[in-house]
C-alpha cells in the first residue's frame, strides 16, 4: 500500500482566456458518483461575473468580424482538441456520475457510468463541434435573404449576432454544455457560461482545451459555483445582450425573465431537451438580429 499523499486539485474560472482564482477566495468541494471527494471547484462571486462580462464584450468585435470560414475552422480545432484528449474526458464523466440522459432535471448521481457510455457522450460532443462547424459558413445563407421591392433598390436581411449572451448550463455536464455553448458562438456572439453547479469539472477540463485551441481569449467564460448566486447578476447586467437558461429550473424562470426585462435581453427559456438528438438551428437563430439594408441600384 503507498503512503503517498494524494494531490488533491482546485479547479480555477475561466475568464478572458485565463484561469483566476475566485477573487472571493471562495471554493466548494465537488464529490464524485460514489459521494467522495473528487476537487474543490472555484465558487465565482458577482465580481467574477462582471469580469467575465467584460472579458466577453471586449472579445466581441474581434471574434464578429471574423470571417464565417474562420470561425468554422476555429470550432474544427476544439473539435481536434477535444478527441485529442478524448480518455480524460471519459474518466471526468465517469467520476461525475452524469451524462447527457441524466438532465433535466437535476437528478441523483448515478451509481456508476461506464466507460462506453462516457465515450459514446465524448464522440457526441466531439461531433456536435463538427457540425456546428460546418454551419458557420452557411448560417448568413439560410437565414438572409435578398428581398423583392418596388423600386430602384437593392434590400438584404444578413443576420448579425446580439453581443453578450449569458448560459445558465445544463447539468449534462459535456454534451449538454457544448450543445449550448457551440451555437452561440459560432455565429459570433460571445458568452459567459454558468457551469453545472454538481458536476462542474467537465467545464474546466472544456476551458483547458479552449486555452489550447485557436479561440481567442474571452469569447467563452466558464463560471463555476452557486446557480443561484450567479445566475441573477448575468441577467441583470446591462451589458448582457441575451440569455440562455437551459439549466434554470422551472421555480427560477419567472424572476430571472423579470431581471432580463430591464434591458430588453433575450431570453431563451429552458424546455426538456435530448441533448443527444437532431439540435437544429433554433439554438443558432435565437441570438441572431436581423439587418436590412436598403441600396439604390445604380444607372
Amino acid at each position: 500500500m503507498s503512503d503517498r499523499l494524494d494531490v488533491r486539485k482546485t479547479y480555477k474560472l475561466y475568464i478572458g482566456g485565463a484561469f483566476p482564482r475566485s477573487e472571493s477566495g471562495r471554493t466548494y468541494v465537488v464529490a464524485d458518483a460514489k459521494g467522495r471527494f473528487a476537487a474543490n471547484a472555484a465558487q465565482a462571486s458577482r465580481k467574477d461575473a462582471r469580469d467575465a462580462v467584460s472579458a466577453a464584450r471586449k472579445a466581441f468585435a474581434g471574434w464578429s468580424g471574423r470571417t464565417a470560414y474562420n470561425r468554422g475552422q476555429i470550432l474544427y480545432r476544439i473539435a481536434e482538441m477535444l478527441e485529442g484528449r478524448r480518455d480524460q474526458f471519459v474518466g471526468e464523466l465517469r467520476r461525475a456520475g452524469r451524462l447527457w440522459g441524466d438532465d433535466p432535471p437535476h437528478p441523483p448521481k448515478r451509481p456508476s457510468v461506464s466507460k462506453s457510455e462516457a465515450a459514446d457522450e465524448v464522440d457526441a460532443a466531439v461531433d456536435r463541434w463538427v457540425w456546428y462547424a460546418g454551419w458557420a459558413d452557411k448560417l448568413a445563407a439560410v437565414t438572409g435573404a435578398a428581398n423583392p421591392v418596388s423600386g430602384p433598390f437593392f434590400n438584404f436581411s444578413t443576420p448579425e449576432p446580439a453581443g453578450v449572451v449569458a448560459v445558465v448550463a445544463p447539468d449534462s455536464p459535456l454534451l449538454g454544455l457544448v450543445a449550448v455553448v457551440a451555437p452561440v458562438i459560432v455565429s459570433g456572439n460571445t458568452c459567459v457560461v454558468v457551469a453545472s453547479e454538481p458536476a462542474p469539472l467537465p467545464s474546466i477540463t472544456l476551458a483547458e482545451v479552449l486555452a489550447t485551441s485557436d479561440l481567442p481569449g474571452g469569447v467563452v467564460n466558464i463560471l463555476t459555483g452557486r446557480r443561484a448566486e450567479i445566475a441573477p447578476w448575468l441577467a441583470s447586467h446591462m451589458d448582457v445582450n441575451a440569455i440562455d437558461l437551459a439549466g434554470v429550473g422551472a421555480d427560477d424562470v419567472a424572476d430571472l425573465e423579470s431581471k432580463a426585462a430591464e434591458n430588453l435581453k433575450r431570453v431563451l427559456r429552458p424546455g426538456t431537451t435530448d441533448w443527444s438528438g437532431d439540435p437544429g438551428t433554433a439554438r443558432m437563430t435565437a441570438f441572431l438580429e436581423t439587418k436590412t439594408v436598403w441600396h439604390p441600384v445604380g444607372v
